[in-house]
């Protein structure tokens, strides 16, 4: 009877290390996966941000010759919506910070000759300025948007680096802490100033 005992005692010490192991690498394999999968995500919604910018500086020489059609249109206005995209262009390669600055120019650059353009009626009436000024519109909307899914996954990402458990992981996974993708326009980030 003790023998039976002992045995049972044993399996039964096996059967609990067993479990506790188990337990331990399904932990170790959720954190890996998590911190894998919200690194991705992260890849992945940089990579949208990047498709769309590619596709606003390819509709900037389109603009910019339909711009220069007219007549007496102001030459530095062209000259700066083109260095813009050229810096822009540029970025692709470059880290996250080159590529908000850059995109911060091209904004910047396309909004003023949005304003300039303004001052002259012949041109902002024709229907392929109007198409350019809307898809750069729309492309700008989906912008904000990708920008704005990005620092969330970028967010959920960081958050899980930097907290018990997951961080003890990120040596495994190779994961760390990723970049924010701050508003490219200073200006943008202050509230206007209202006057009656």
């Amino acid at each position: 009877m003790r023998t039976y005992t002992r045995v049972m005692g044993a399996l039964i010490a096996v059967i609990v290390i067993v479990a506790i192991l188990i337990i331990l690498a399904l932990i170790v394999v959720g954190q890996f996966n998590k911190l894998r999968r919200l690194d991705l995500l992260s890849q992945g919604a940089f990579a949208d941000i990047d498709t769309l910018l590619t596709k606003r500086a390819d509709l900037v020489p389109n603009l910019v010759a339909t711009v220069q059609g007219a007549k007496d249109f102001e030459g530095a206005t062209l000259t700066a919506v083109t260095q813009a995209r050229s810096m822009s262009v540029q970025a692709n390669s470059g880290s996250m910070g080159d590529k908000a600055a850059a995109d911060g120019m091209l904004t910047a650059a396309l909004g003023k000759l949005f304003a300039v353009a303004e001052a002259y009626p012949q041109l902002t009436a024709t229907a392929n300025f109007q198409q350019l000024q809307g898809q750069l519109s729309e492309i700008e909307g989906q912008l904000q948007f990708a920008r704005q899914y990005y620092n969330d996954s970028v967010v959920a990402l960081n958050t899980a680096v930097r907290t018990i458990p997951s961080m003890w992981f990120t040596g495994m996974a190779k994961v760390d802490v990723r970049e924010m993708y701050n508003e490219p326009d200073e200006g943008r980030r202050s509230a206007p100033q209202v006057k009656f």
